[in-house]
């Protein structure tokens, strides 16, 4: 048995949460809808404001899925009622970034500037000119939508010149250090 699955997910007033006959969980709030799939190996079901994942065997695989799924539809719930959000920074030497009406367009030391629409369900924002906020209420797709933002642009060992998340940690490299004769 999973210690993460065992455990009773919170439903916040607001949230509406459904199961389909075919495993299917849906889970709508003040942000959003979003849906999930469930393994046919648990059973998902809302007892007294809680919703409960429980394995139907004890086999390898339905262990597995208790715990992964428990997480997926909490943070669902957490998606639909709070959002997500993930912080980048721009660090460089002329490096700036300006909001375009939901587009974000970068100048980081390209020959043009590069424009990045946002995907449906994301809202970017731009705090400061070195800064860049991802927010949505899928938690999988604000993951993702940093990660290529960040990869416009990806950070050097020498300055930590490019687009970083804000609390990762830049190691960098020592330069060469041979004296001039």
């Amino acid at each position: 048995m999973s210690r993460i699955g065992k455990k009773p997910i919170e439903l916040p007033a607001g949230v509406d949460f459904a199961v389909s006959n075919n495993n299917v969980v849906t889970v709508s709030g003040k942000l959003g809808k979003l849906e999930q799939q469930v393994s046919k190996l648990l059973k998902v079901e809302l007892v007294d404001g809680k919703i409960y994942v429980t394995a139907l065997n004890n086999s390898r695989e339905a262990n597995a899925a208790h715990g992964l799924y428990r997480t997926l539809i909490a943070n669902m719930v957490e998606g639909v009622t709070n959002g997500f959000s993930k912080n980048l920074i721009i660090n460089g030497v002329g490096y700036k970034v300006f909001d375009r009406n939901g587009a974000i367009e970068f100048k980081i030391g390209y020959s043009h500037p590069v424009i990045f629409n946002a995907p449906e369900g994301i809202t970017l924002s731009c705090p400061s000119q070195t800064e860049v906020k991802v927010f949505g209420y899928d938690k999988q797709k604000v993951g993702q939508v940093a990660a290529t933002i960040r990869d416009i642009q990806k950070v050097e060992p020498y300055h930590a010149y490019g687009i970083r998340y804000a609390d990762e940690v830049v190691v960098k490299k020592e330069g060469k250090t041979a004296a001039k004769k």
